[in-house]
């Protein structure tokens, strides 16, 4: 079996709005007209806490099926925030996220030991979490029994 997964993204762009394609899906990412877009899909940074909280789901979806785990689905909370003088050319501000803060509310009738142990193997092993993790950004993670 080969382990390696290859991703392919086409986009293209007029003004701030950009339609992003992979496979068979379209994606529409764009800014507020505030910050001279049409506002007509999220912003790039909602894109990535929105693919966050996917990719969360998805390997904790396979971490329960090892660990036989009732897991009966998850609703997220995201919240991030960010110095915007970074991206507006401030040498001094990091351009990205200074935290990002995830609340899970996992929908199981199991007890919270095992939600931990849930939540601590599906951070170890989710791509973007670890994206995140590795670019030195606090995250701060609290799953709890819905």
């Amino acid at each position: 079996m080969e382990n390696l997964i290859n991703f392919h993204v086409t986009g293209s762009s007029k003004g701030l709005q950009t339609i992003a394609k992979t496979g068979k899906h379209t994606l529409t990412i764009d800014e507020p007209p505030v910050m001279g877009g049409q506002d007509s899909g999220p912003n790039p940074l909602q894109t990535l806490l929105s693919a966050l909280s996917g990719c969360e789901n998805i390997v904790a979806n396979v971490v329960a099926r090892e660990m036989e785990f009732d897991l009966q689905g998850i609703d997220f909370d995201i919240k991030a925030v960010l110095d915007r003088r970074g991206f507006m050319g401030d040498p001094n501000v990091k351009p990205y996220f200074q935290s990002v803060n995830i609340e899970a509310k996992v929908k199981t009738s199991e007890p919270q030991e095992r939600i931990d142990e849930l939540q601590r193997i599906t951070d170890s092993r989710c791509p973007i979490y670890a994206t995140l993790s590795a670019a030195g950004i606090p995250i701060e993670t609290n799953w709890t029994k819905a």
